[in-house]
């Protein structure tokens, strides 16, 4: 136990926009309060995924512990990094509930991002105290002051509170951490109460099973107590009770306004569920509030490449949804793939680190499909039937109508981009309901619109036309009725359910069209023509042909009848349709993201 008295701990949380500074401020913080040596310092050193660092982001948030002394007093620092990316805003939301305030880091020379707008939101929605912070003012292009003001303008943060920082080069720092102390109030909680923690995190441990990430609310809770968790009534005893520093280290208890790490030799993933509490076997406690469920915008089907690694892959997904509880999956089944996942992600970013986690850290191969939303189909005896592939979509003939997922949709963004947003909305068949000013420079749009229109690309659209500053929400309203067929894309007569749509029927030609041509530059040529269709039922409405490799046979003949170079050439066209018929297509990875690639307008 560290014997620190609540009144002296503090937890705060460091958001920003992505690429403004913040892995490098932690980085900074772990080097001033001494919780790094400099001999064992690396950048990015709370960044410890290889995809992290190759890319420069923040995926996970981690937690750390450090002490600062300030007028005497030695105060028991805890800070939770936390991504910076919108897709993993998820992230953000469950670091600022184990906190009481943040650190809004703001680049001096970029001024103001998107996530910057949405992360002080989230960190109001906690009722959190926010910092603002200006980093990188050491840039010759920093303009901390006009940053400063444009904070006041956007957030009502006042611009003379803004503390001028370089991460870089340490300027600033500790009257930062001093700030933190004098600011962020001490944590809430009582620390004589019975035992209470949140889970804001987990991890799997392939020899120690789950490990949890809890916030100590209310009380102590001490190796060998016997827990329960509040959601399943499942009861634990507490093998190892610990601290980050950043290193795991095993310490006695962990106490009320702390931050840590349990180990209860819990093996079953599905026991852990985030958001939960903890408390003490046999005592009545309440629940503390859990987290708003995230909502998925991207689906798409994964696939092992190897059918044999389909439990492989179940295996791993299990493990990923732990360690990201944001992506959620569930079985199904493709004609031209097999046995797969349809798998709901926060972005297309998410999709695409989903993706290479599984192949990293499983060493599995995966296909991965185009996006697609839930239907509902209504039978000629009115029966009411849902699909969540195209594959499973009946003939035409047969169908009464079909029905797809609409959402109430709200945007808020800034008033100089109103009316691209409004294009842009309309533009996806959307209904306007309401508009409503927020300020003299926010404006709240809400819409219906298909889900369909937004699952895939409206999102970065929308950041794109609004300069980063418009975000949206949305929440199921219900099935419509609507003008919906399939798409059938063929490849070498077959049609491969994994490149199928439900598309709008005014749209399905364009649509198609631009899709076969893409596919056309991405599948490789094979030694026989592979024809490309995109059809409605049996009306084809696009086509195009890969060309077969060529050898030019007809070389060594440089003279003589013509009747030697045919002869050659019919030998060659006879071997290509032998080799047609029991040659298979080989489709690329990359020929189905084309699929993610094209508009549907």
């Amino acid at each position: 136990m560290s014997g620190t008295p609540p009144e002296h701990i503090r937890n705060f949380s460091i958001i920003a926009h992505i690429d403004h500074g913040k892995s490098t401020l932690a980085d900074r913080l772990l080097l001033l309060t001494n919780t790094i040596s400099q001999r064992d310092f690396q950048d990015q050193l709370l960044d410890d995924m290889d995809l992290e660092r190759e890319r420069g982001i923040t995926i996970k948030a981690r937690a750390v512990r450090m002490f600062h002394e300030k007028n005497g007093i030695r105060y028991q620092v805890n800070l939770i990094d936390t991504p910076g990316h919108v897709d993993f805003s998820y992230e953000v939301s469950r670091s600022l509930a184990a906190c009481e305030g943040a650190l809004l880091v703001v680049d001096a020379a970029q001024g103001i991002g998107a996530q910057t707008v949405a992360n002080a939101y989230l960190a109001l929605e906690h009722d959190l105290e926010i910092v603002p912070v200006l980093n990188k003012v050491d840039l010759p292009n920093a303009r901390p002051d006009e940053v400063a003001m444009e904070i006041e303008q956007v957030l009502g943060l006042p611009a003379e509170e803004a503390l001028h920082v370089s991460a870089k080069t340490g300027e600033g720092v500790k009257e930062m951490l001093d700030a933190v102390i004098d600011l962020i109030p001490v944590p809430r909680g009582d620390p004589d109460a019975t035992f209470r923690g949140l889970i804001f995190d987990a991890n799997f441990d392939d020899y120690r099973g789950v490990i949890v990430y809890v916030r100590i609310v209310d009380g102590i809770v001490r190796t060998r107590d016997k827990i329960a968790m509040k959601s399943t009534g499942t009861q634990y005893e507490v093998l190892e009770c610990g601290i980050f520093e950043p290193g795991m280290t095993k310490i006695a208890s962990l106490a009320a306004g702390e931050t840590g790490y349990l180990i209860c030799n819990i093996k079953q993933l599905a026991d852990v569920h985030i958001g939960d509490t903890l408390h003490l076997a046999n005592a009545e406690v309440g629940a503390l509030p859990g987290y708003k469920e995230p909502q998925s915008v991207v689906f798409c089907g994964l696939y092992p490449t190897n059918p044999g690694d389909y439990d492989n892959l179940r295996k791993a997904l299990a493990k990923l949804h732990l360690n990201d509880s944001s992506f959620h999956y569930e079985p199904e089944t493709s004609g031209a793939l097999g046995f797969g996942f349809r798998c709901g992600f926060l972005g297309l970013l998410h999709m695409e680190i989903a993706q290479e986690r599984l192949e990293r850290e499983s060493g599995l191969d995966v296909v991965q499909t185009a996006p697609n939303v839930t239907y509902e189909i209504v039978d000629h005896q009115g029966e009411i039937t849902r699909i969540d592939s195209p594959a499973k979509l009946p003939e035409e003939n047969l169908l009464a109508e079909i029905r797809e997922p609409f959402v109430n949709l709200n945007v808020i963004t800034p008033a100089e981009h109103l009316g691209a947003v409004m294009s842009l909305c309309i533009d996806r068949h959307a209904e306007m309901k309401k508009q409503e000013f927020l300020s003299p420079e926010r404006v709240m749009i809400s819409f219906e619109i298909s889900l369909a229109e937004i699952i895939f690309d409206f999102y970065d659209k929308l950041k794109s036309i609004s300069r980063g500053y418009g975000t949206m929400d949305y929440e199921i309203k219900g099935y419509r009725e609507a003008s919906l067929c399939k798409l059938r894309i063929l490849v070498g007569g077959e049609e491969v359910d994994a490149l199928s749509a439900i598309v709008r029927k005014d749209a399905a030609q364009r649509f198609g069209r631009r899709l076969i041509e893409k596919l056309r530059s991405e599948i490789p040529r094979h030694m026989f023509d592979v024809p490309l269709q995109a059809a409605i039922g049996g009306r084809v409405l696009a086509r195009e042909t890969i060309k077969a490799l060529r050898k030019n046979v007809t070389a060594k003949c440089y003279g003589g009848d013509i009747s030697r170079k045919r002869k050659l050439l019919e030998k060659q066209k006879a071997g290509k349709r032998r080799m047609k018929s029991v040659g298979s297509v080989e489709i690329p990875q990359k020929a189905f993201f084309a699929a993610l690639s094209i508009d549907r307008d």
